[in-house]
């Protein structure tokens, strides 16, 4: 079974790979995305480069790279485990589908933030944070009008939100995975936003319109 999982975690990460940003970059705008605006190949550049149609498009691409990988390994595992081995295989296939996302080996490891293909991926092993997360991104992105700030702020409270839900089954020996998981990916993802965080520090970070098509130079966050 320990094969079995290995193999999902490394289908997990190639899937996860897939630089839907810059494949949708090449066939729309006929040239590498990464040679204009922030230069990421997330979904907030594209909408800036593209418009907010196939910003929308890389979106949901790249959660469902994180949402179907994990969901697969789950459902595989459903009748073949316990209960603990099936949340932890889905787990490390939810966090090679980040990673992959983070550091692609399609494009020399320069990937992006992991912000969607990690909502993709909660949704499958914590779909009651993860609703918490998604509002608490809607509710700061509606009055900032700042990606970088609403990720930050959501992927925060998706932690907070998970080990409140846990609440004492977070130091439980089945449930360690999952604790690990709510902890360091949204660490990881905040460290990723922290060009960000530096800007918001100065006060320069640019806000994004909504229905904005303009093709600006201001880094992206959701990726």
């Amino acid at each position: 079974m320990v094969f079995v999982i290995g193999v999902f975690c490394v289908i997990a990460f190639l899937v996860g790979g897939i630089p839907f940003g810059y494949l949708v970059g090449a066939a729309i705008l006929k040239d590498d995305i990464r040679k204009h605006g922030s230069g990421n190949i997330g979904a907030t550049n594209v909408a800036r480069l593209l418009g907010w149609k196939w910003g929308f498009v890389v979106l949901l691409l790249d959660a469902l790279k994180g949402l179907l990988p994990t969901l697969a390994t789950k459902l595989f595992l459903q009748d073949r485990g316990s209960e603990e081995l099936v949340n932890l295989g889905a787990i490390l296939a939810g966090i090679c589908c980040i990673l992959g996302h983070m550091y692609p080996i399609w494009l020399k490891l320069r990937g992006g933030k992991g912000v969607a293909t990690a909502l993709g991926v909660i949704l499958v092993i914590a779909p009651l944070a993860s609703g918490v997360a998604l509002a608490t991104f809607l509710i700061v992105f509606a009055v900032s009008r700042i990606v970088g700030l609403a990720s930050i702020v959501s992927v925060t409270s998706f932690a907070i939100a998970q080990l409140t839900f846990m609440g004492k089954d977070v130091f439980e020996f089945g449930h360690v995975p999952l604790t690990l998981f709510s902890t360091m990916i949204p660490a990881l993802i905040v460290w990723k936003h922290r060009s960000n965080i530096m800007r918001m520090l100065r006060g320069d970070e640019q806000t994004m319109k909504a229905g904005s098509d303009s093709r600006d130079t201001t880094p992206d966050s959701v990726e």
